[in-house]
């Protein structure tokens, strides 16, 4: 059969979505590797599957998966999506939506040039709720690679993040440090890994390595979770302008026990069917 999907993307990060709320729809691991193959498919780093929602107040309810075929729970870039996916349809009014995840709510400011600003939720910090395997929290941890002592901050913002503070993203080799942290046994869920060169107090850059993605241009949890994770390590402080590949987002966050937030923009590409 042929699907309607629409592809979109938030600051580079791209996805293909399917919108499910009135006519359900399954995903075989197979057909989303498909979707998601940028040679053979459509190409995307994550599908969104939206649904009708769980409760009376909110919008929609959607589903993340990663171009492997594996589902996830938080994707920052994929929230905005969706927001803007909706406002676009004539979903929303008011320009505020709210949006849920198999991890909770997620509240949506859209405005009129399609920038939405995301409450992303409080982080967590607590090792077992990460997940992270080790005996207690500290604010820093360490893994050896070959010989290389990797010093890591670690926290999930509905998703695992390991935080590594480098002096020069373009000369850090993402991809093998990426990968060596993602299939270690500290992270039984694999792990979003971040790498993130200060600017200033409030300014860094960022390259991201995705669990069943790869390096992506950009990742909105894991820009939250870097800031969070510098904040902490005392070398960010008030409203910071994040620069990845793909463009810019402005975080903040008031401290533990506060939520983040993340403001960015996002847009339709295209429109089509798919025969899956």
């Amino acid at each position: 059969m042929e699907q309607p999907f629409t592809k979109m993307q938030g600051i580079g990060n791209d996805f293909v979505v399917f919108d499910a709320r009135s006519q359900p729809l399954t995903l075989t691991r197979e057909q989303i590797r498909h979707i998601a193959d940028r040679q053979l498919g459509i190409g995307c780093d994550q599908v969104l599957l939206l649904e009708p929602p769980k409760s009376v107040d909110a919008d929609v309810y959607y589903r993340i998966f990663n171009a492997d075929g594996g589902e996830v729970m938080q994707c920052g870039n994929g929230a905005r999506c969706v927001a803007v996916y909706l406002k676009q349809k004539g979903l929303v009014r008011k320009g505020r939506a709210i949006a849920e995840t198999s991890t909770g709510r997620l509240g949506l400011q859209i405005d009129d040039h399609d920038n939405v600003s995301v409450n992303m939720g409080v982080p967590e910090f607590e090792p077992a709720r990460i997940p992270l395997q080790v005996d207690k929290q500290r604010a820093t941890y360490q893994l050896k690679l070959g010989t290389d002592a990797i010093t890591f901050g670690a926290v999930s913002m509905g998703n695992p993040h390991a935080v590594i503070v480098v002096d020069d993203i373009d000369q850090t080799p993402v991809h093998v440090i990426g990968a060596a942290l993602q299939s270690n046994a500290l992270f039984p869920e694999s792990v979003n890994v971040g790498f993130i060169q200060i600017l200033n107090r409030q300014a860094f850059r960022l390259r991201v390595y995705e669990r069943g993605a790869g390096e992506t241009l950009a990742c909105g949890s894991g820009a939250c979770a870097a800031m969070v994770i510098a904040c902490q390590q005392g070398y960010l402080e008030g409203t910071i302008d994040a620069t990845l590949r793909g463009g810019h987002l402005t975080l903040s966050w008031a401290g533990i026990g506060a939520p983040v937030y993340m403001e960015g923009t996002a847009a339709i590409v295209f429109e089509g069917k798919i025969k899956l």
